[in-house]
């Protein structure tokens, strides 16, 4: 009767994370990481805990915990790297318009 619980919960929890992750479609990007790395997270900690031997519910509170933070920190990393990359691109090109325009002035 034991399994039967631990089967319901696991279940449960993978039932949730199909619902929840399916409605993605109107957030944004930091949104998403968030949402799906809790979604990830309690799932694992479900089944880890369940596979121990311990109750399934706290350790998909605890890996939803865990899983969010870490998906807010990943997106959070990913757009700073973009921005660094964005600035490098402007700062090239700027050089770029600088030099050719120097140059063209001097052609005639």
């Amino acid at each position: 009767m034991h399994t039967m619980k631990k089967l319901i919960a696991i279940t449960s929890i993978f039932a949730t994370t199909g619902l929840v992750t399916t409605g993605c479609s109107n957030m944004n990007s930091s949104q998403q990481s968030t949402l799906s790395g809790g979604a990830i997270g309690a799932a694992a900690g479900a089944i880890g805990t369940a596979a121990l031997g311990g109750a399934a519910i706290w350790g998909a509170v605890g890996g939803a915990a865990v899983g969010a933070a870490g998906g807010y920190v990943y997106d959070k990393y990913e757009k700073d790297k973009a921005a660094e990359k964005q600035a490098q691109y402007n700062q090239g090109y700027s050089a770029g318009q600088k030099a050719s325009s120097g140059s063209s002035s001097t052609s005639k």
